[in-house]
């Protein structure tokens, strides 16, 4: 399954490329966990009031997404990032 997690964030960022790798050094501590098999990144080439920012795509196991949301690495986005994020969007899919 492909977890993934589309963020816009918030006229205070000013360096959106500066929080995006602070953002990566979170989510790939989720590789240290069973079931997570890889996790991508893509910023946006455009930048339009329109246009989400920072797409995270995480590919695990189904039935780990439980133990994805109660994970260090998923508390602390939450924690440390959410103020950031203007708007959010999840979508899970399989292929």
């Amino acid at each position: 399954m492909k977890h993934c997690i589309l963020v816009k964030w918030n006229k205070e960022i000013k360096d959106k490329h500066e929080l995006a790798k602070t953002v990566k050094t979170v989510f790939d501590k989720l590789l240290e966990m069973e079931g997570i098999h890889k996790v991508e990144y893509r910023e946006n080439c455009i930048d339009r009031a329109n246009r989400y920012d920072l797409l995270i795509c995480i590919d695990m196991d189904k039935e780990v997404l439980p133990v994805y949301d109660g994970s260090a690495p998923h508390l602390e986005w939450k924690e440390k990032y959410g103020k950031f994020a203007e708007n959010k969007a999840i979508f899970d899919f399989e292929e």
